[in-house]
């Protein structure tokens, strides 16, 4: 990739926004969330400096969706490379991780029965360095691009923050929500409308099993 594109002050600040939000809870800001961030009168403002990031090749944005940012692979890879010396062995960059396919009741998550295969792959990918992928099934986080089939890296963790994406056990089951903890209790919420929150009830079993720090499609490996 040629070096990074020159970026305005704004422009840059922005970028930085929507890299530090998916570091800090595995998902993009919204463009009103943004706007609110900076002071702007509107989301439109923040769609158009958006814009001038994706022309510039920065960032891909997804229609349809209020969460549809994505970093490109080939920019983080350009911000790894500026921030860290080159290692002296190239595979020495590399990660393994295994893939986790259906996860049986009780289980540990990274049960060799649950292990599909494994991939190799570029840490520059991910925000965080993950432990394992999981392949995503249904469409309940549809509106941050979190699609069925999807490979989801997850970061080994057992304790989450309000609205990070993560990986949690609820009784038998293992799901993809966004947590949040309230006076109430634990809510895993999802993003689609068209799904309803879990709510964790007290005499329930739950943990947390990890938290999201980067998402590749599922198709994307041969």
């Amino acid at each position: 990739m040629q070096d990074q594109p020159k970026l305005t002050a704004r422009q840059q600040q922005i970028f930085d926004l929507v890299r530090n939000a998916i570091e800090s809870t595995g998902a993009p800001p919204t463009r009103a969330e943004i706007a609110a961030e900076l002071g702007f009168k509107s989301a439109n403002a923040a769609e158009e400096h958006l814009q001038a990031l994706a022309r510039k090749g920065m960032l891909e944005l997804v229609g349809g969706t209020s969460r549809g940012i994505r970093l490109k692979s080939d920019t983080l890879s350009a911000l790894n490379r500026a921030r860290q010396f080159s290692l002296p062995i190239p595979s020495l960059a590399q990660l393994t991780l295994p893939l986790i396919g259906r996860v049986a009741a009780g289980a540990p998550i990274l049960a060799q029965e649950h292990v599909e295969q494994t991939y190799t792959v570029e840490p520059s990918l991910f925000a965080k360095q993950p432990d394992y992928l999981l392949k995503v099934k249904g469409m309940s986080m549809r509106d941050i691009g979190i699609l069925d089939g999807d490979l989801l890296a997850v970061q080994s963790a057992k304790e989450a923050r309000n609205g990070q994406i993560v990986v949690a056990r609820v009784g038998e089951e293992v799901t993809v929500k966004r947590f949040k903890r309230g006076p109430a209790g634990i809510e895993l919420l999802p993003e689609n409308a068209d799904f309803q929150p879990i709510v964790v009830n007290e005499d329930e079993h739950f943990s947390i099993e990890g938290l999201a720090v980067g998402l590749i499609r599922g198709h994307g490996f041969n």
